[in-house]
This record gives C-alpha cells, sequence and structure tokens, in this order.
C-alpha cells in the first residue's frame, strides 16, 4: 500500500452534531493514521489468498489488488480502536470484510456481464463466467474459515446474518431490473441489503471485538448501515457527475442493465407522462449510447434529481453522526466524523 496516497495538507474546520467545533481531518490522514494496521491488513488479505490451484489467487488477485480503499476493513480497524481493542484478531477479521466485499464484486460482474471493474477488464471477462463465480465462493469460505479461527459465536451470527440479507439484495435487485415503477423504498431497500449490511457488520464486528456494551455495538452498527446508505447514493449520484468519457461509460453501463437509481426515480417522480414514456423506451431498449446517456442526464438534471439525491444522502450522514454521540470525544469518534464527511465529499 502506497503511504503517499494517503498523504493531504489542507484543512477544514468540521462541527459535530451539536454545533461543537471539532478538530478538522481528511481522509487520507485518517488512512495514515492507520497505515501500520492497514499494511497488517494487507499482508493478511495476501497471505489467505492462497491455494494449490494456482487460477484461484490469480482471480482473487485480480480484483484484490486493483485499488480498491480498503474501507471497509479501515471502519473496522477504527471502531476496534474505539472500543479499546488493539488484538490480532482485528486483522483477520478485517480480512474477511475484504475477502466477501471482493466476492460480491466478483459475482456482481458476472450477473451483470460486466466488463469492467475498477479501470481495467473484469475477472470474468478475462478468465469467463463460472470459474468468477466459483472464486468468489472461495474467498466467501475462506472468510468463514477466518472467523472459525477467531472463535466470536457473536461475530460469527453477524456475518451469517449479514450474507443471508446480502443474498436478498441481490435477488430483490434483480427483480425491480428495468422497472421503471420502481419506488423509492425499493431502491433503499436494495441498498441497504446489498451494500449499507456489509458496512454495518463491520463497524459492529470492531465494537465487539472490543467487548463493547450492546448499546455502543448498536449505535456502530447504526453508524455503519447510515453511512453505508450515503455511500450508495453518493456512488450513484457520481455515475450521473462523471465527466466526458467516464459518464458515458458509467451511465451506459447502468443503462444496459436495466438499473434504476435514485436521482432517476426522484426526476420520474415528478415527469410528465410523456417524459415517463420515453425513459422507460431507453431503459427497456438497455440503449446505451451517448445520446441516450446525455437524454438521461439532462432528464435528471431537469427535475432536480442530483441535489435531492444529495439531501437524502446528507440525511444518513447527519444520523451516521448522531450515533456517535454515546462515545466521549477522541481520536477515533474523530475519524470516525472524517469518514462520514468524506463520504459525502468524494469524487471517486
Amino acid at each position: 500500500m502506497d503511504s503517499a496516497v494517503y498523504s493531504g495538507e489542507c484543512r477544514m474546520r468540521r462541527y459535530d452534531n451539536r454545533g461543537k467545533a471539532r478538530v478538522s481531518m481528511l481522509i487520507q490522514d485518517v488512512f495514515s493514521t492507520y497505515k501500520d494496521d492497514l499494511l497488517a491488513v494487507e499482508k493478511c488479505i495476501n497471505d489467505n489468498v492462497i491455494s494449490e490451484i494456482k487460477l484461484i489467487p490469480e482471480i482473487a488477485h485480480h480484483l484484490i489488488d486493483s485499488g480498491g480503499k480498503r474501507f471497509r476493513p479501515l471502519l473496522l480497524l477504527i471502531c476496534s480502536r474505539l472500543c479499546g481493542y488493539q488484538g490480532e484478531s482485528r486483522f483477520p477479521m478485517a480480512t474477511v470484510m475484504e475477502y466477501i466485499h471482493t466476492a460480491t464484486l466478483l459475482h456482481d460482474d458476472v450477473i451483470d456481464q460486466a466488463d469492467i471493474r475498477r479501470g481495467k477488464d473484469s475477472a470474468n471477462k478475462i478468465f469467463g463466467n463460472s470459474v468468477s463465480i466459483l472464486v468468489g465462493d472461495f474467498l466467501c469460505f475462506k472468510a468463514f474459515m477466518l472467523m472459525s479461527a477467531i472463535g466470536n459465536n457473536d461475530i460469527f451470527g453477524l456475518v451469517s446474518k449479514m450474507g443471508n440479507i446480502m443474498s436478498e439484495g441481490e435477488v430483490f435487485q434483480l427483480t425491480k431490473c428495468g422497472d421503471i415503477n420502481m419506488t423509492r423504498e425499493d431502491y433503499l431497500g436494495i441498498i441497504e441489503k446489498k451494500t449499507a449490511v456489509l458496512i454495518s457488520a463491520a463497524c459492529a464486528t470492531g465494537a465487539i471485538l472490543g467487548s463493547a456494551s450492546p448499546d455502543k455495538v448498536d449505535a456502530l452498527s447504526n453508524f455503519g448501515k447510515n453511512a453505508g446508505m450515503a455511500f450508495q447514493i453518493t456512488d450513484d449520484i457520481l455515475d450521473y457527475t462523471a465527466e466526458g468519457r467516464e459518464f458515458g461509460k458509467s451511465i451506459g453501463k447502468d443503462l444496459e442493465e436495466g438499473k434504476i437509481t435514485l436521482p432517476f426515480i426522484f426526476a420520474l417522480k415528478q415527469s410528465t407522462e410523456e417524459e415517463k414514456n420515453r425513459m422507460k423506451e431507453i431503459i427497456t431498449s438497455k440503449n446505451s449510447s451517448g445520446e441516450a446517456a446525455l437524454e438521461v442526464r439532462k432528464f435528471i438534471e431537469k427535475y432536480e434529481g442530483l441535489d435531492l439525491s444529495r439531501y437524502r444522502a446528507s440525511g444518513y450522514i447527519k444520523e451516521a453522526k448522531h450515533q456517535l454521540d454515546v462515545f466521549d470525544d477522541g481520536a477515533e469518534k474523530n475519524h470516525l466524523m472524517t469518514v462520514a464527511d468524506y463520504i459525502l465529499s468524494r469524487k471517486v
């Protein structure tokens, strides 16, 4: 991991939910603070992607080494330190979160027939669908092996339940693919199950490792859930705000897959019947041309779908920060606040 990526100089004044000024940080500062811990996680990730079947680590590393931010491991490390735990189990548990996240990406790319992931050819394009699915399964089972070695039943139960919910989210999303009548509640249900539940589990696991009280475990679980909701909404906003060729690729991919996200839903709610029919035509035909992408973007901008989505994301971040009120002020609480601020301001 290149520590230069996580260096930063400029500062901004930040405030907590009660209007109290707190020490300002950037996300780069947080990553720098946990640099040594993240290097230990990276070693654990690499040490456990081993198999006598050489194709398994090759495919796993293709995605694991492709520039992921290690966002979920970072949150687990912060939460465990916040709850007074700095033992060795945090590294394999952070690895568990990254393995499960990576497995879902491998599976998603097969389902979506994706060609690109993190700016390079996807694993399924290079190696094929069948083996990509099986390597995703390998990573999931490896995650459970690591948890078994730790031997914490509370964590095992939490992650097992999380996996069940994530699977439900995948199926629910498939049933809503291309559905122009998809509601905000449908969308929010999908992203809670697919994205927020994993981030929530990463935070809660850190608290459980620290033997935190039930109210603090719940607080960090809810912090992660709300942060995860905002994270996915901002992801979907970024698809529509990318520039040039990246915009065309992002929107074109969503159109091909029939994905309907919050900015689009907000715009549809306010549109005329004629506009709804036109958007339905684009979605159902899976028209991914540059012209169609531009038409969709103008439609969303006309009805302020992006601004309304940003407002919704900011509400989740406000609630995430509110969950931290049960903790005394300190460095780790400030780190979580900084992560929350980053979610709203990020550009990638």
